[in-house]
């Protein structure tokens, strides 16, 4: 302490670095809660260079936002674990974890020893998801009216889009879409002024080389290069002896054989993750052969998928006729669209491994961004849904399951009972803040929902955000993915935790030893 500071009374600095946490994860929640549920509203995210985003998205909304807090950052966190999870519920997540963290402190400043509000939490956390689990409903199959009104849930009520996504899924087929490294949100490409459309095959972003040969490739094969395609290089020093320099000659007319021979062997669409020599250039060109240079990897890997392509190096075009053509692609289609700007390769009907792209258009950047991100939820949320079924919406069942908390918490012995009474209040979180962005009083809302929860002995009965009236939210296909709900629960509880156990926050030193300035 420095000379002529005063000193703090334990009482006052005691909780200084908890509330001081607990009020920026506040002010995160805040810029997010307002969002939540039918009648949520849309936040505006304006840059430094006047670049404007609108939408309701909790991830986008959260990733944007300009944050030096680091327990702000670690509630953010939640928010991206969400979304990297299962794809949607990220603003819940969030509104749950500051629920939390808002719920162990009161306990905390009341003197109860954050070490036990922290066990007790994770002891609530951990029964509650077990009660989730008991209520899923699984989903019978793409034809089950419960998975596409998850999708109508999750796409904000968007049918056109829903319509969209469905569509996709029902291309893909289940098998794909239960596989874990497959994920449909992928699928989906905003494109302003173009029109919705789901298209059985892949759209390249990148334009081809030259756009006056050939704009429709049909019963074309395809050639993938992890590399340039370019004659092989030889050092400066090589290139002044004259062996060096016969040696280059040969290489240039070895390269040129294999050109020719890439042609005969029908290769009308070549895609490269690196540039092209102009030798190939010219040829490709005179021999109506489609190049796209510059393509990602993570683009290549899917066309081979799709495709049946062999990605290759330049030195296995080396390989002769019979060795290369098994390692070629094939795609019945490959064209040029003018007025979307994309490269189309379509899939071949026969082709094991479907693929689909799912194309969202608007007028306007901006709302086409958000469609594309409405479509992106509600994509997940169907393979959510399949993965792990379905639980009522809105909130309902974390009522259920926080009074169910709260009977099992009076069987629970020592202080830990006070953190289970925590989980139990921020699971009414949910519902209460739907209701508030709804334009009802909360509190009178959700005793009445769960009044008529005991009444009908049901889990699903809650408000109905436009008349006010108790109805069931499954009846009326207001359903979640499970998945969303559990791993949410669990993502904001893990945070929650990390928060309340933060007695004190020190800078680091810079790694030269100096000490960061303020």
């Amino acid at each position: 302490m420095s000379q002529g500071q005063q000193p703090v009374r334990e009482g006052e600095e005691r909780y200084a670095t908890l509330l001081n946490n607990s009020n920026a994860v506040r002010a995160i929640t805040s810029a997010v809660e307002g969002t939540l549920g039918p009648k949520g509203l849309d936040v505006m995210l304006v840059g430094a260079r006047g670049e404007v985003i609108i939408t309701n998205d909790g991830v986008t909304i959260l990733d944007k936002i300009d944050v030096s807090h680091p327990a702000a950052s670690l509630l953010i966190q939640v928010a991206r674990s969400q979304q990297r999870k299962v794809g949607d519920g990220t603003t819940t997540a969030t509104v749950l974890a500051g629920a939390l963290v808002q719920e162990g402190v009161a306990q905390i400043v009341k003197g109860v020893p954050a070490s036990k509000v922290v066990t007790g939490m994770l002891q609530g956390i951990s029964l509650a998801i077990e009660s989730l689990h008991r209520r899923v409903h699984v989903i019978s199959g793409l034809a089950d009216p419960l998975l596409e009104k998850t999708a109508y849930v999750a796409g904000r009520e968007r049918s056109d889009v829903v319509d969209l996504i469905m569509k996709a899924a029902s291309k893909i087929g289940i098998p794909k879409l239960m596989d874990p490294s497959f994920v449909l949100a992928d699928s989906v490409v905003a494109i302003e002024k173009a029109d919705n459309e789901v298209f059985e095959g892949l759209l390249l972003r990148q334009k081809p080389l030259y756009l006056h040969g050939k704009p429709v490739l049909d019963n074309t094969r395809i050639l993938v290069l992890h590399d340039a395609l370019e004659p092989e290089l030889l050092d400066e020093e090589v290139l002044t002896t004259e062996a060096g320099f016969a040696r280059y000659m040969e290489l240039r007319e070895q390269f040129g054989r294999e050109l020719l021979r890439l042609s005969e062997l029908g290769v009308g669409l070549i895609l490269l993750e690196r540039g092209i020599h102009s030798d190939a250039e010219q040829f490709c060109l005179d021999h109506g052969m489609m190049v796209i240079q510059r393509v990602g990897r993570h683009e290549l890997s899917r066309i081979c998928e799709m495709t049946g392509a062999v990605p290759l190096r330049r030195t296995a075009l080396h390989k002769d006729y019979e060795q290369l053509e098994p390692l070629l692609g094939c795609s019945p289609r490959v064209a040029y669209d003018e007025e979307l700007q994309r490269v189309r390769i379509h899939c071949d009907e026969t082709n094991p491994v479907p693929m689909v792209t799912v194309i969202v258009g608007a007028s306007t950047t901006e709302i086409v961004g958000e469609s594309a991100r409405i479509a992106g939820d509600a994509a997940s949320a169907v393979q959510a849904a399949l993965a792990g079924g379905i639980l009522p919406g809105g909130g309902t069942v974390e009522i259920s399951v926080s009074y169910e908390l709260e009977r099992r918490r009076e069987a629970v012995k020592g202080m830990e009972a006070f953190g289970i009474a925590a989980v139990a209040a921020a699971l009414r979180k949910p519902m209460s803040q739907i209701l508030l962005n709804a334009g009802y009083n909360p509190l009178e809302k959700v005793e009445e929902a769960r009044a008529a929860q005991l009444v009908e002995d049901c889990d699903s009965m809650g408000m109905d955000c436009d008349t006010g009236l108790v109805i069931n939210y499954v009846t009326e296909g207001i359903v979640d993915p499970a998945l969303v709900k559990i791993h949410g629960l669990k993502a904001a509880g893990e945070v929650a935790a990390a928060v309340l156990r933060i007695h004190n926050v020190i800078k680091m030193r810079e790694e030269d030893g100096r000490m960061k300035e303020d």
